[in-house]
Parts: structure tokens; C-alpha cells; sequence
């Protein structure tokens, strides 16, 4: 997010473009209103290494609220913008954050998060000049701006973002790397590696359709924006759209989730053969293991250019394959190219390639969770030389990894990570349930979809008015993702005699007796 010398080299180059609308940003004004904001964070008393948070929808300002954290030293947050109150006071709390950057379109869920989050010192409301509660810590975005000096500060250094990962216990993990005390110039390692492996190059034009809160689009426009290049960013994902961008602007590079894929395949042939697509040159996918019809058929289609990777937002490692790579090992998510694997068995001990086990890195960067170094140490191995999230998979003869199961029962829908525990813990705490589990279940749009099994109370009919009253009641707590799509009902769930919920019985009978565990 810190374009560097370009601002003053092509100033009038577009830096960000809004599919929906053609509005754009050009690296000078991108270069001022970053700074512009970095002075405001500055003068509300953030100091390096001070955390602020963004909460908003895909718009134009969006990058630039991150690229003021990149030039002040800070730790931004950027969090799913479709989280409800509890779950964004929970984020702003855990974070430390001082500042909340949303919108007038957040505002509301904002406002019921804000109730308990008293450290947050200032909240800046994109075009919210005629939507502002009467309350002194609101301010318009613009206005506040706009009594700050557009050059740099003083002092500059690096600062980086602080994303939250999923996790079992129902709460998301801050995930924070030690931030070294440099010039904002000079990028972190780990992102001159991601530069090399994806092409990039000065004039190339990125076009993200992703939510710009996950760790990948924050990584592959942040880097676009770095080089020189323009950032296409779209409200959201459409497929005819995104096709039909791709020919506007000349797209070279982009990155997808494999739900994206199948969409796009979904569309009727005179749609998809409507659009020339000859100038795009790096297809990157991630964040679930494509189906391996689907990516044959966009390898078909879109030629090989198509790469995918697989790491954590953690950084614990990284496997990475191009087409050609994929086609000699269907189903593969890479080699490893950062971090050193251990595939291990229940009790931790090696095992054999073609046998699936628990991943474990050494560590390719160094990170924390933040504010939680029971969870930081659960992680970590006895030892302290690996980490883990869980993840299951296996290694070929050719040292190609493929994934096979999430030891945590992670579901990944459409690219998005989703924590059951949160759920299962409502519906529990529901009168009418006296048990319940909640995991994914395949789904060949989405990779997973959520399935919940429940056991109801003595009493309680199994009919329709029973599912839908207790999806609404979730729907009141959850973000729309965590929501099941489909109730089953048991007489009774398995558990061990210690009481602990045996979820894989249940998982199984839904997944079946493939290999995979993935769809």
C-alpha cells in the first residue's frame, strides 16, 4: 500500500479503480489522502506500533485507510464486513484499536459495537457528513481529512496489517508479526517472495474481486500498489462482470477463490465466449483446494496460467504450483517453497509419503496471536520448533502436498472461514435443543457449506416451524455466513465418556468414505 516513488513518477496514473462505478483514485491523490490520514492517526495520538481497525464494504477509500497504516508504523485491522455487533466489539477489543474506520453503509452495526468498546478513541464514517450520531468520537471521513497537509510525516515507518483467523474455541485470533523498525520503502521479506511468484510487474492492471478484509486480496493489491500497477476493485463478484473487466481495462493479473471458478464456468457459453480475455496473463487461487473438474476445465479454458498456493494466514508455510504442475499432479495444492513440513501422525511421530497426517511447519515467519498466548502455544510444538493450524494432508514421492481434512473441522465456504463453535454454543444455550453440532458438508459451488445436527429437547417437534424458528434466532447473533443452510435432527449426538462431542462420526456419514475430505 505504499507506492513509493511512483506517485511522483506517474501521477497521473490510475491507482485504484471502482468496477462499479469507474471511479478512480490516481497515484497522486492515492499518495495525499494516505497521508492526509496518517497526519489524522498521528494526531489522535497513535504512536508506531498503536493499532486502528477498518470495518467497511469494498469502496474506493478502502485501500488508502490501509496504505495510512503501511507509512505510520501502526498495525491495521481490517475485519469481515458482514460481522455482527458482538462480533465486531469482540475484534475491536481484542485489537487494542484506537481508531474504527467504517462507513455509512456499516454504520449501524458499527454504532451497536461502539456500546462496548470504549477504547476507541475516534470513528471516521465514510460519506457519513449527513449520518453522523450525535456522539463527539464521530467524524466525516472527508472533513476529517481535509485539516490535514498532504505531504508525508516527519518521521515515517512500516507499518502492516494484523488480520484474525478462525478458530476452534469460536473466537478469531489476531495473528501479529513483529514489525521492525524500518522505512515503509522497504517491504517484508515474505512479500518480495509473493512479488517473484506471481509475475508482478510495474504496469500490470490487478483486478480483485475478493472482500479486501481477507489476508489474500490484502497481500495482492497491496503489492500491485507497490510496483507502479492499477487496482481494479469490485463491489463484489459477478461473473459475467468480472469477464467483461477484464477486457475493459486489459487485465493482466488477478486472483480467485475456487467458488469463483465454478461460477464462472456456470455461465452460459455465449456468455463466457463474449469477452476477450487474451490479455490476462496470472490467474492465482487460494484459500480452498479447487475441485479437480474445475480446474481442469479453467486450465481448458483460460490456458495455463493458472497457479495456486496454500498457506495460512498465519505464515506458517507456503506450497505453491503452476499449471503445468497441477496437470502432472491433479488435486495438488504444491510444493513447498517457504517453511520446512512435518507431516505427523496422533502421536507426532513422521509418517510415510501417501499417508495423510497433521501438517507442522517450521516456521517461515515469525508470529503471535495476539493477546492470547494460550491459544499461541497450543499451536506450537513441544519443542517450539513447529506450528500448526490443524490441517490434514499427505506428500507424493515428488514432495507435491494434497489436503485431505481440517483437524479442527475449519469449514472454508466459498473461500471463507467459518468457526462452528459459536454456533453449536447458541444453539445449545437454545430451550428448545439439548445438543448440537455444527460442521461442513460438501457443496460443489461453495467447496463446504454449514450443516447443523441438533438434539432436541423432550417435547419439541422436528417440523419445519422448529428449523426455521431456530435459524432465525442464529441469524439474530451470526453473520449470514455462519448461518446453517439445513437442520438435521438425532435422537441423540456421540459422545466420549469425557463428555467431549465425538463431530467426526457425524461428519463422515455426510462426507462419505472418499479419500478427501474436501470437496
Amino acid at each position: 500500500m505504499y507506492p513509493g516513488p511512483y506517485a511522483q513518477q506517474h501521477p497521473e496514473r490510475p491507482a485504484v479503480i471502482l468496477a462499479e462505478t469507474g471511479a478512480q483514485l490516481t497515484y497522486s491523490e492515492f499518495e495525499a489522502r494516505a497521508n492526509r490520514l496518517a497526519h489524522f492517526l498521528e494526531a489522535q495520538g497513535l504512536e508506531r506500533l498503536d493499532h486502528y481497525a477498518i470495518f467497511m464494504e469494498n469502496n474506493l477509500p478502502y485501500l488508502e485507510t490501509c496504505a495510512a497504516g503501511e507509512r505510520s508504523g501502526l498495525y491495521y485491522t481490517c475485519i469481515n464486513a458482514y460481522l455482527t455487533g458482538s462480533e465486531l466489539a469482540y475484534i475491536l477489543q481484542n485489537s487494542e484499536s484506537q481508531v474504527l474506520i467504517t462507513s455509512r453503509e456499516k454504520l449501524a452495526v458499527a454504532q451497536e459495537a461502539l456500546a462496548d468498546c470504549p477504547g476507541i478513541k475516534t470513528v471516521l464514517v465514510v460519506d457519513g457528513a449527513d449520518v453522523l450520531p450525535d456522539e463527539t468520537r464521530y467524524q466525516d471521513y472527508e472533513r476529517a481529512l481535509a485539516a490535514f497537509p498532504e505531504a508525508p510525516l516527519a518521521e515515517e515507518w512500516l507499518g502492516t496489517s494484523m488480520l484474525y483467523s478462525s478458530g476452534t474455541t469460536g473466537r478469531p485470533k489476531g495473528i501479529i508479526r513483529p514489525l521492525p523498525a524500518q522505512a515503509p520503502a522497504d517491504m517484508l521479506p515474505l512479500y518480495y517472495f509473493l512479488r517473484d511468484l506471481w509475475l508482478y510487474r510495474e504496469d500490470m492492471i490487478y483486478l480483485s474481486p475478493a472482500p479486501l478484509y481477507h489476508s489474500a486480496p490484502q497481500a495482492a493489491v497491496g503489492l500491485t500498489l507497490r510496483i507502479g500497477g492499477t487496482v481494479i476493485v469490485m463491489a463484489k463478484f459477478d461473473p459475467e462482470r468480472y469477464l467483461a473487466l477484464i477486457e475493459r481495462y486489459g487485465v493482466t493479473h488477478s486472483q480467485l477463490v475456487p467458488t469463483m471458478f465454478s461460477r464462472l464456468l456456470k455461465l452460459p457459453e455465449n456468455e463466457r465466449r463474449a469477452h476477450n480475455l487474451k490479455s490476462l496473463e496470472v490467474a492465482v487461487h487460494a484459500a480452498a483446494p479447487c475441485p479437480v473438474a474445475v480446474k481442469q476445465a479453467m486450465i481448458e479454458w483460460w490456458g495455463p496460467i493458472i497457479h495456486e498456493y496454500y498457506g495460512a494466514t498465519e505464515g506458517l508455510g507456503f506450497a505453491a504450483c503452476n499449471s503445468e504442475e497441477w496437470l502432472a499432479h491433479p488435486g495438488t495444492v504444491g510444493k513447498i517453497v517457504l517453511g520446512e513440513l512435518a507431516v505427523l501422525d496422533e502421536n507426532n511421530e513422521p509418517v510415510p509419503n501417501g499417508i495423510s497426517g497433521t501438517l507442522w511447519f517450521k516456521t517461515a515467519t515469525e508470529f503471535a496471536y495476539h493477546n492470547d498466548p494460550e491459544k499461541t502455544r497450543e499451536a506450537t510444538s513441544a519443542d517450539g520448533t513447529h506450528t500448526t493450524v490443524g490441517d490434514v494432508g499427505y506428500v507424493d514421492d515428488d514432495s507435491f502436498l494434497y489436503l485431505t481434512d481440517r483437524k479442527t473441522f475449519m469449514i472454508i465456504s466459498g473461500g471463507v472461514n467459518i468457526y462452528p463453535q459459536e454456533c453449536e454454543d447458541l444453539l445449545i444455550s437454545h430451550p428448545w435443543v439439548a445438543d448440537a453440532a455444527v460442521f461442513g458438508v460438501p457443496n460443489v459451488d461453495l467447496g463446504e457449506e454449514v450443516k447443523a445436527v441438533v438434539q432436541l429437547m423432550p417435547g419439541i417437534d422436528e417440523g419445519d416451524a422448529t428449523t426455521e424458528g431456530l435459524l432465525a434466532y442464529l441469524r439474530e447473533h451470526l453473520s449470514r455466513q455462519k448461518v446453517p443452510r439445513s437442520i438435521d435432527y438425532r435422537d441423540a449426538l456421540p459422545r466420549l465418556p469425557t463428555g467431549k462431542l465425538y463431530k467426526r462420526l457425524l461428519r463422515d456419514e455426510y462426507w462419505g468414505d472418499g479419500a478427501s475430505k474436501i470437496v
